[in-house]
């Protein structure tokens, strides 16, 4: 039998939306903030010769430059006051999480509850202005070194792009928190999305065009839309499946009176490590590429020429260490974001268990055995769906604009925002029932 929540989703329509005034306000505002964040990537930085760091960025637009522009929304390759993104803040966010299963002190504050959890954020702050710090200053030396693209370099042209860069980036992590707090859906998760599908319709205009000219059939081009329907739908399936533990909780007395035991479930994504494994693995592998693109004046030794042309886009090489690094960061940070101890020590203490199994260290165990098939199975997910672009392009001649992470990206804050947008609607609903049955036990008072 479906429960409360499933019966009035299933009866949300126009009507339930448009009587949802927060919900409208919340909309509006995400909206204008997104708004804000697309109009700064059309803003560039002083001091720069648009023509010479467009051909600069041209000559490297394959490398790691053009992950980070497709995360941008196109601000690294207009070299807007956005260029940095939020990526700082990510990256920051990550080296928190690391750190809170090494670092003792940062291990209890996270376990402190919401107080620990805002102490950490204000520790990912400062992380984020740090790593902004480094690589903004990285950035205003590249575009001094480069060929023309600087007309008058000095430190005053460093010291403006390295505060207006990390500027920038400040005020994208506020302007997603204001998001998170004040709109709908998680703003860091929006602003990204927002960059990646900015260019969404000028490339599949690109692959129109394509099949327009007879540079690709018309046959490939529509088997590459339908394949990317079923991706889409293959991830959405994926990434909403669970594995769910059985946890039961025995009878208890309460004063005088006996509670029977409940069940409940622990819930056990198929991709509990999400889109970092493909960031991390895709970032460590276009990293020769770009380096060895900065310094193609020098002259390269012969194997080291030839192991970057077998990490090119589309070789053997380049599949097997993708898929490989997938793997291994799926597991590792699969580890590090959850841990089956501590779940065990919280059901012991809350006197749950698995029907069968010993509480404590043989519950840490099983959970431990469960969670790595299913760590399994999620990272051949991933390599599956990073993968099959690859193959995509290297056997059509398709210039696919989602790959992977990508359209992990765009499909999992999809589903996030989604979900959060029915629970405001179900949220509505429940007030509306509530003030009906006020209404009516007063009708029935007098």
């Amino acid at each position: 039998m479906a429960s409360a929540a499933e019966q009035l989703a299933a009866n949300l329509n126009f009507s339930a939306f448009a009587k949802a005034e927060d919900l409208k306000k919340r909309i509006w505002f995400t909206l204008g903030a997104l708004l804000v964040y697309r109009l700064g990537t059309y803003i560039p930085l002083p001091g720069l010769d648009p023509a010479a760091f467009a051909r600069a960025f041209n000559s490297q637009s394959g490398g790691i430059l053009g992950m980070f522009n497709m995360f941008s929304g196109g601000a690294v390759q207009r070299m807007a006051i956005f260029s940095l993104g939020i990526m700082p803040y990510i990256s920051a966010s990550i080296i928190i999480q690391l750190m809170t299963s090494v670092v003792p002190s940062l291990e209890q504050l996270k376990k402190e509850g919401e107080q620990g959890r805002k102490i950490i954020n204000q520790y990912t702050r400062y992380g984020t202005v740090l790593l902004a710090l480094m690589q903004a200053y990285g950035i205003a030396i590249g575009l001094e070194s480069g060929n023309g693209i600087v007309p008058n370099p000095g430190w005053f042209f460093i010291v403006t792009t390295v505060v207006t860069l990390v500027g920038g980036t400040i005020f994208l992590m506020w302007l997603g928190e204001q998001i998170t707090d004040r709109g709908i859906g998680n703003g860091i998760s929006l602003i990204i999305f927002a960059g990646i599908v900015a260019r969404l319709p000028q490339a599949l205009a690109g692959t129109l065009e394509l099949g327009r000219t007879g540079a690709i059939s018309t046959t490939v081009v529509i088997a590459v839309l339908v394949v990317a329907v079923l991706v889409i739908a293959f991830i959405v399936f994926v990434e909403r499946a669970q594995r769910r533990l059985l946890i039961q909780y025995p009878k208890r007395q309460v004063g005088n009176r006996m509670f029977q035991g409940d069940t409940s479930h622990l819930p056990l994504k198929l991709n509990t490590s999400g889109v970092i494994p493909p960031i991390f693995a895709s970032s460590l592998l276009l990293l020769p590429a770009t380096l060895a693109g900065f310094s193609q004046q020098q002259n390269l030794p012969s194997w080291a020429t030839a192991i970057l042309a077998s990490l090119g886009h589309g070789q053997p090489l380049y599949m097997i260490v993708y898929a490989a690094m997938i793997i291994f960061f799926s597991f590792f940070y699969t580890a590090v974001v959850f841990n089956p101890s501590d779940t065990a020590d919280n059901l012991k203490k809350h006197g749950g268990f698995i029907p069968g199994i010993r509480p404590g260290e043989r519950t840490a165990q099983y959970i431990d055995y469960v969670l790595t098939r299913i760590t399994c199975v999620g990272a051949i997910y991933l390599v599956l769906v990073c993968l099959l672009p690859e193959f995509l392009i290297s056997e059509t001649g398709v210039p696919f604009y989602l790959g992977g992470t990508s359209l992990l990206i765009v499909v999992s804050v999809t589903l996030d925002t989604v979900a959060q947008i029915q629970g405001h609607l179900i949220a509505q609903q429940y007030e509306g029932l509530i003030k009906k049955s006020k209404l009516r036990g007063g009708k029935r008072g007098r």
